[in-house]
């Protein structure tokens, strides 16, 4: 399905926007504590934006029905991990951490979907 390859691409050049903006716009701005903060965001948006594209590779070429729910936790993971940690990072408003371990628990069953669906092939 192209179509996670495409959100792959997508959240590959947000997470290198943000983490430019990171960089120079926030720097000063935000303690050392959010900027950590805001870098574990761009971080893992990156890691699972180069899952996203190798989930898309992998569906077209072996059709295993496991990976597009594979795909669909990693985007997940990505809106509720990086999402609250951004927000988090610029607010300052503690209990959104609350929500970015929701983001860590799709991250980790994209992963396994990913991993059960090449053992089934």
């Amino acid at each position: 399905m192209k179509t996670f390859i495409i959100l792959g691409a997508i959240n590959a050049f947000i997470s290198v926007a943000l983490g430019a903006f990171g960089a120079h716009g926030l720097e000063g701005k935000i303690s050392e504590h959010y900027m950590s903060v805001w870098e574990k965001a761009v971080s893992y948006q990156m890691y699972h934006a180069l899952g996203l594209i190798a989930v898309g590779i992998l569906v077209q070429v072996t059709g295993a029905p496991l990976l597009g729910a594979a795909g669909w936790l990693m985007l997940l993971g990505i809106i509720f991990f990086s999402g609250s940690l951004y927000i988090l990072a610029v607010s300052g408003i503690s209990i959104l951490g609350a929500i970015t371990p929701i983001g860590g628990v799709l991250f980790l069953a994209g992963w396994v979907c990913l991993i059960i669906g090449m053992i089934r092939l």
